[in-house]
């Protein structure tokens, strides 16, 4: 048999080498976005990575067929060589299936690049075989074997390098360098392949179901054109559809899939403008925190995508006019935006919206239960048109809702504004207060109606602003907790009283416990408890001497991680009194399981006194103070008919001015000396 001459053209083997290498950079590119990527379009970017690669491969294959000659015509096999593609498609998938896994192990990198290596060579070898001509095939199997050897080891060091820099930009260096590899891969083991090939001439082989030479010509070049174009054209789909997403994500919030405030700022552009008609509103919803605190945040994250499910059935059901959106803005915030709507269909909404939200919600098999939510109205022109100010005007009628009782809403007026600047400025100031010493203390004496002695102390927090003068506890001590400043002052308090204390054991001979007012914010920490005893040390004053007043919403919120901070505190020596008894939430079935030496009966029972409701009401909580063995101390004494009414119901402990109205260091000095110093104090 005579063994035919190739002739090899030089300009098509590099245009192979450079399809495999373009090819393979595009499906690298494709790949890498399979590990960002989830549900659906995880699995259509893992079919177009290895599409666009199996087919580079086999492009490559044919347009390198192309570059040899024989000197006879040479036919191919349609089903072979659509097998031969199939082939590569299938092992680059299975291949980009290991190797974009989060962090795939070293035995599935090795696989990615077993399947990738032999994808490429059945491929090679099956489009071999698919070549039809007066001619037999001979192969040298150590060129074959070093063939599959080239295959093997580039491919896998290829996706190696690609696993490593998957994260890189969409250009990047380590990128082109796979692609390189792999292309190198893919052409090495083509012209390896056809170099332990030889053609031995075999007259009359040739079966008659084949194409001419010049028709299987076209079709290869047809074929791969086709090809070549749908890889171009996978590479642009690609793009747009990268772009489409990139734009979404930018636009709407992932959790809710509503358009968030990048979305608001384009809808302002197009739906409102100057003097139109139009609402916003604010919504936050009540209590979201402690959910997601008690129940976890997957469950949070259920709750505010079923919120924004009620919202959108909320604005529907309204038929309103114009062109109308709601939106999520981070946390448990969202914003509804109506625009060519009158005040009294944004009112209806809000009715509408709050009697909504605060129905049941089942998550995960739990029912839960929301209080409502916040609402604050702005209206367009009337408070502004452009986003800004409309936000911020909603936004200060939101926390009136909520400062005012929650679950309502309310729409912005000029008064709203002078409080929310005045708000904002104390807020600012209040930054720099405990560092400019404008914070103080004051001590209101509690007494021992009974055998008329002192019997402790509550320290109270006081501000002298240097151009407001005092500021209402009531108006700064609100804007502390919500800023957090509270943690800090409360630390710093904590310390100065027991201090002073100290001072007064030592210089004036007066050793009685002073209490100090806690805040929910305090407890959200769960190194409180070691933090307060920290300072108590430090300072040396006994522990016995100092009280912790906690409210009943402290006590009923996170109730098992507040029960051990307070139990820790207990066993340190220290007592615990449980403030405004009567007016919180507290439930009687769970008194008994606080950790509480002191009940503070509120005020507005000592006030109203004289009525005979109230007058039974106190002389319940004395019962239930007497019969679970608290002591129990009485607020706002002011007259002597409240102390004798008191002292006829069996409590004789009590705070108010009666005895003393709250006073600095340097008062509560001269009236220890004058009052004090000659009655006996509590043991």
């Amino acid at each position: 048999m005579e063994q035919l001459t190739l002739y090899y053209n030089g300009w098509i083997i590099g245009l192979s080498v450079i399809i495999a290498i373009v090819a393979a950079y595009i499906a690298l590119n494709l790949a890498s976005k399979v590990s960002h990527s989830r549900g659906k379009s995880k699995i259509i970017w893992l079919c177009l990575s290895s599409f666009v690669m199996g087919s580079g491969v086999w492009s490559m294959h044919f347009v390198g067929m192309l570059a040899f000659h024989l000197q006879m015509d040479v036919h191919y096999d349609i089903v072979l060589t659509l097998l031969s593609a199939v082939a590569a498609i299938v092992a680059s998938f299975i291949a980009f299936a290991f190797v974009v896994k989060p962090k795939p192990k070293l035995w599935e990198n090795v696989i990615a690049g077993l399947m990738m290596g032999l994808g490429i060579s059945v491929m090679h070898y099956t489009g071999m075989q698919a070549m039809r001509m007066d001619a037999m095939i001979v192969y040298s199997m150590q060129y074959v074997w070093l063939s599959i050897v080239i295959a093997l080891v580039a491919s896998y060091g290829a996706l190696f390098l690609f696993y490593r820099f998957r994260n890189q930009p969409d250009f990047s260096l380590w990128k082109l360098s796979s692609a390189i590899i792999m292309g190198f891969a893919i052409s090495g083991m083509h012209y390896t392949g056809m170099a332990a090939t030889h053609f031995h001439h075999m007259p009359g082989s040739m079966e008659t179901t084949t194409f001419s030479f010049s028709a299987s010509q076209v079709l290869l070049i047809t074929a791969v054109s086709l090809v070549s174009l749908s890889i171009l054209a996978i590479s642009w789909a690609a793009v747009f559809m990268e772009r489409h997403l990139l734009e979404r994500m930018a636009y709407s919030d992932p959790l809710t899939a509503l358009p968030n405030r990048y979305g608001l700022q384009r809808y302002f552009e197009k739906a409102f403008y100057e003097k139109m008609q139009g609402a916003v509103l604010f919504l936050d919803l009540d209590r979201f925190k402690s959910i997601n605190d008690t129940l976890g945040h997957d469950m949070g994250d259920e709750l505010l995508i079923e919120v924004a499910r009620r919202l959108r059935e909320c604005m529907q059901a309204e038929q309103l006019p114009g062109d109308n959106q709601v939106f999520r803005l981070g946390g448990d915030e969202f914003l509804i935006a109506a625009s060519d709507i009158q005040p009294n269909h944004a009112i209806s909404l809000a009715e509408r919206i709050l009697q909504s939200i605060k129905q049941p919600y089942h998550l995960s098999g739990n029912q839960v239960f929301v209080t409502g939510g916040s609402i604050g109205i702005a209206l367009a022109p009337q408070h502004g048109y452009d986003r800004m100010s409309l936000m911020r005007a909603a936004d200060t009628a939101m926390y009136v809702s909520k400062n005012a009782g929650k679950n309502r809403y309310s729409i912005f007026n000029e008064e709203m504004n002078i409080r929310q600047l005045r708000r904002m400025s104390l807020e600012n100031d209040l930054r720099q207060a405990m560092d400019a010493n404008q914070l103080f203390i004051v001590y209101q004496p509690k007494w021992d109606s009974q055998h008329d002695r002192l019997v402790g102390m509550e320290a109270l927090l006081r501000w002298r602003h240097p151009e407001l003068g005092l500021v209402s506890p009531g108006e700064f001590i609100p804007i502390a907790e919500e800023t957090g400043l509270i943690i800090p002052i409360t630390y710093w308090m904590i310390g100065e009283v027991c201090q002073q204390n100290l001072n007064w054991q030592q210089e004036l001979h007066v050793s009685v416990p002073v209490s100090v007012n806690m805040s929910a914010r305090m407890f959200e920490n769960p190194l409180f408890a070691g933090r307060v005893e920290h300072i108590v040390r430090q300072s040396g004053l006994a522990a016995k001497y100092l009280e912790l007043e906690i409210t009943e919403s402290i006590a009923m919120n996170s109730m098992e991680g507040t029960v051990e901070q307070l139990k820790h505190i207990q066993s340190l020596g220290m007592r615990v009194s449980l403030d405004d008894f009567g007016t919180g939430y507290s439930s009687l079935g769970q008194l008994d399981e606080m950790p509480v030496d002191i009940i503070k009966m509120d005020q507005i029972f000592v006030r109203k006194s004289d009525q005979p409701s109230k007058q039974a009401i106190v002389s319940t909580i004395i019962a239930i103070a007497r019969n679970l063995e608290l002591e129990l101390v009485a607020e706002g004494v002011e007259t002597a008919e409240q102390e004798t009414f008191l002292q006829s119901r069996g409590c004789y402990l009590m705070q108010g001015y009666y005895y003393g109205k709250p006073m600095t260091v340097e008062q509560m000095n001269e009236w220890l000396k004058e009052k004090v110093l000659h009655m006996p104090l509590a043991k």
